[in-house]
């Protein structure tokens, strides 16, 4: 769970920018904040994963996002888990390539709708949409795991009233407090290129996104070495001779 508030990270930039929000208006940060948002997840899809009960549409086509049971901030589908409907068998759902249900099952679009899921299919290029093996009925319901956008801070919000009310915001950001420097520089990087004429503050802006874009980076990397593995599929290691 978060814990920065939006008034620790307005505070430090201005902090930085020793500015005491002049040139830099609390209000403008706080839009930074919300643009540093979607740049991270657009880099980062799993900073703000995000699991709940997608309600199918009748057939084979989901949307994850336009549709009535879906998810109005998805960004990207992650997987499919299981069957969720109180009348489903409770299955897992796996995925699968078209090209195996193209060439086994060709009409397997128009085959007999049901609550129980078997297969699911994605495209990464198509990111908000999968197709589902059998067709669904409305009736049947998925535990899907998707990236959001987090929902954005405004003016009127509460806790955010006015502009002095954004420098001493108990509101918690919307991403875990690992992220609470790469935003910052983000909102550096946005603030120094508001004033990019000046040859000092166009080096600043530059060097703060490159740190933005480097503490993304070091992250994934980071996740990879240290994700969950599977033993059993170590070479070298099949138990004691």
């Amino acid at each position: 769970m978060p814990t920065a508030t939006i008034g620790d990270i307005v505070t430090r930039a201005d902090v930085i920018l020793q500015d005491n929000n002049v040139r830099w208006p609390a209000k403008e940060l706080l839009y930074w904040l919300n643009d540093a948002y979607r740049s991270i997840v657009m880099q980062r899809p799993d900073a703000n994963m995000q699991a709940g009960t997608f309600v199918c549409a009748a057939g084979t086509r989901q949307e994850l996002d336009k549709q009535s049971g879906g998810f109005p901030t998805a960004l990207r589908l992650r997987s499919v888990v299981r069957n969720m409907a109180s009348t489903s068998n409770k299955q897992a759902v796996r995925l699968v390539q078209r090209s195996v249900l193209d060439d086994q099952r060709p009409g397997w679009h128009n085959e007999t709708g049901t609550v129980n899921i078997q297969h699911y299919v994605y495209d990464p290029l198509n990111p908000k949409e999968f197709y589902v093996y059998p067709p669904a009925t409305t009736a049947a319901e998925l535990e899907v795991v998707y990236s959001s956008v987090p929902t954005q801070h405004l003016v009127g919000d509460t806790g955010i009233t006015d502009e002095a009310s954004i420098k001493t915001s108990t509101v918690v950001i919307r991403l875990d407090d690992i992220y609470v420097n790469p935003i910052l520089d983000y909102i550096l990087y946005r603030a120094y290129a508001k004033d990019a004429e000046y040859a000092a503050n166009a080096q600043r802006a530059a060097a703060h996104y490159e740190a933005f874009s480097s503490a993304l980076g070091a992250g994934t990397q980071a996740d990879a070495a240290t994700a969950p593995q599977d033993d059993s599929r170590s070479s070298g290691n099949h138990g004691a001779s």
